[in-house]
C-alpha cells in the first residue's frame, strides 16, 4: 500500500464572508493574514506547534537555533497579549539565535500557548519579540498568532499585530514570511497525523548545540582560507565543508578520546590537505597522503607541509606502511578508491577509530555495482530492514539509488571488520554528508581478522588491484 499523500496546502486571503474573526485583543487591531484547511484534528495541533518553537531555524536560514530560556504555567509575563476569550497555558521563553553573530543580533522571544475558556486543548500560538529593532531575519510585529479553529472544514488561521508602517498586502515581506510559516505548520500538523519519522537523523554523536558554537568559532577563524584558494575547484564548499568536519571531528575526539586519539590522525587520501591543515592548525598530531601533491600544499604553513606527504597505499606490501600505525585515527573523507580499505585497515592495525564519509562508490578494486556486490552477512536472528533503517541514510534511501545500496554495503563491510556501526549525517554543506563512524569493537576480535585475512585473499586471487606510483616530485613532500 503506498503513502499516504499530504493534502494540497491551498492559502486563502479572502476573509470577507469567511465567518473567520481576527485575534483580538485589549486595544490592539490584529490582521488576520491567511488560513487554509488544516488537515488534521485538533488534539495534534500543540504537536505541531512544538515542532514550530523548538526550530525556528528550519524557518529561516538566518537563524542558527533556539535556545530555551523558561517555561511557565503561571506568572506570566506582562508583555504577552491577552486575548478575548482565551486563556494562557503556558509560556516558553526562548532566545534565537542567528547564524551570523557578527550580522545579526540575538533575538529573545515569548511563545505563549492559549485556549479557549471553555477547552483545555491549546488553540492559539502567539510569538511575541522582544526588544527592539528588530533584527531583519524576523517580521516587523509585535505579536504572530497560529490559530486552530473549529469550523468546517477545521482551519488553519495566521493573524499579526504589525509595527506601525509594516505593509502586508500579499507582495510584501511580512506577508511572505507568514506564508511560509504557515506552510510549514500545515506540514507538521499532517506529520504528526501520519506519525512522520524524520528519515535524516542529525546530533547522534556530538550534541549539536555544541557543534553549532564551535562551528561559528572555526568559520570566523579559518574564513580567510576562501581568499586564498588555490584549487580550481569552489573556494565556498570546500572551506566551509571542511572547516565543519574539522570541527565535528574535534569534538568526537573530545567525546570518545577524552582529548584526542591516541596515535594522531591520518587523513588518508587528503587531497587539498587542507582537512589536515586545520587539525594541525588547531594543535592536533597527525598527517596526511595522497598520491600527489596538490598546488594548496605549498601555501599552507611549514608545520603543515611537513605533515602532508605523497605516499601510494599497498596493502600487500612486505614493508610496513610507516603512517598506519597503532592507535591512529584514520580519515575517510570523500576518499573514492580508499573508502572500502578505511574500515579493513583501521582493524588490520589497530586503530582507534575511523570516519567515512563515502562520495563516489568502489569496491576493493572496482567501482561498485550494486548488481554484482554481494553484501556482507548479517549477525545471526538480525533482520536486513532494520539493519538498513537504522543506518540513517536519509533522502538518498530509495532502493533503486546506487549510493544508498553502497552506504548499505559499507556499513555491513565495517560490521564485518569488527566495528561498532554508528552513524552521523554531518552538518556540511555537501549532498555527500553521511559518515560511518568506528569508535568501538564489535563481535569477535579474531572471527574479524579472519574476515579481513578473506577478503584480502580475494582481492589477491581476482588480481585487478595495482597500487598506483606516486605523481609528482614525491621526494618533496
Amino acid at each position: 500500500m503506498s503513502a499516504p499523500t499530504r493534502p494540497r496546502f491551498e492559502p486563502k486571503t479572502d476573509f470577507e464572508g469567511s465567518n473567520l474573526p481576527p485575534l483580538s485583543s485589549t486595544g490592539h487591531p490584529w490582521t488576520s493574514l491567511l488560513y487554509c484547511d488544516a488537515g488534521f484534528p485538533k488534539d495534534l495541533f500543540q504537536i505541531a506547534l512544538a515542532q514550530l518553537v523548538e526550530h525556528p531555524e528550519y524557518n529561516s536560514t538566518l537563524i542558527l537555533r533556539s535556545e530555551q530560556l523558561s517555561d511557565t504555567t503561571d506568572n506570566f509575563p506582562h508583555e504577552i497579549p491577552l486575548l478575548e476569550g482565551h486563556v494562557p497555558l503556558r509560556c516558553i521563553h526562548r532566545r534565537l539565535l542567528p547564524r551570523r553573530p557578527g550580522r545579526d543580533n540575538p533575538l529573545e522571544q515569548y511563545c505563549t500557548l492559549y485556549a479557549r475558556y471553555d477547552d483545555d486543548l491549546p488553540t492559539v500560538l502567539v510569538l511575541t519579540p522582544l526588544g527592539s529593532p528588530l533584527p531583519y531575519y524576523h517580521p516587523a510585529v509585535s505579536h504572530i498568532g497560529f490559530r486552530y479553529l473549529d469550523s468546517d472544514p477545521p482551519t488553519l488561521q495566521l493573524d499579526v499585530l504589525p509595527l506601525p508602517a509594516t505593509p502586508t498586502d500579499v507582495n510584501s515581506r511580512l506577508f511572505r514570511t507568514s506564508l511560509a510559516l504557515l506552510d510549514t505548520l500545515h506540514r507538521y500538523g499532517w506529520g504528526a497525523m501520519t506519525n512522520y519519522k524524520k528519515r535524516v537523523q542529525h546530533d547522534n554523536l556530538v550534541p549539536r548545540e555544541v557543534y553549532q558554537d564551535m562551528y561559528l568559532q572555526m568559520r570566523e577563524k579559518y574564513k580567510h582560507l576562501v581568499n586564498s584558494w588555490q584549487e580550481t575547484t569552489d573556494p565556498l564548499k570546500h572551506v566551509f565543508e571542511d572547516i565543519g568536519i574539522a570541527t565535528y571531528l574535534i569534538l568526537l575526539w573530545k567525546f570518545s578520546y577524552h582529548d584526542r586519539p591516541a596515535n594522531g590522525f591520518l587523513d588518508f587520501g587528503c587531497g587539498n590537505g587542507l582537512l589536515t591543515h586545520i587539525l594541525i592548525s588547531e594543535g592536533y598530531h597527525g598527517c596526511g597522503i595522497d598520491l600527489r601533491a596538490r598546488m594548496s600544499w605549498s601555501h599552507y604553513s611549514k608545520e603543515t607541509q611537513d605533515r602532508l606527504h605523497v605516499h601510494a597505499f599497498n596493502p600487500f606490501s612486505e614493508t610496513p606502511d610507516p603512517f598506519l600505525l597503532p592507535g591512529v585515527f584514520i580519515i575517510g573523507n570523500h576518499a573514492d578508491e580508499l573508502t572500502p580499505w578505511v574500515p579493513v585497515l583501521s582493524t588490520l592495525h589497530s586503530a582507534s577509530g575511523y570516519i567515512s564519509i563515502p562520495c563516489c562508490p568502489w569496491t576493493f578494486d572496482a567501482k561498485f555495482d550494486r548488481s554484482s556486490s554481494v553484501r556482507f552477512p548479517l549477525a545471526n536472528g538480525e533482520d536486513e530492514a532494520s539493519f538498513v533503517e537504522s543506518l540513517s541514510l536519509g533522502g538518498h534511501a530509495s532502493p533503486s539509488s546506487a549510493y544508498s545500496m553502497y552506504r548499505v554495503w559499507l556499513a555491513g563491510l565495517s560490521r564485518h571488520c569488527g566495528w561498532q556501526i554508528e552513524c552521523e549525517t554531518l552538518r556540511i554543506p555537501s549532498t555527500r554528508n553521511w559518515a560511518i563512524v568506528g569508535r568501538k569493537r564489535w563481535g569477535d576480535a579474531n572471527a574479524a581478522e579472519r574476515n579481513i585475512d578473506d577478503i584480502l585473499q580475494s582481492v589477491r586471487d581476482r588480481g585487478i588491484f595495482k597500487s598506483r606510483k606516486p605523481e609528482g616530485k614525491a621526494g618533496d613532500h
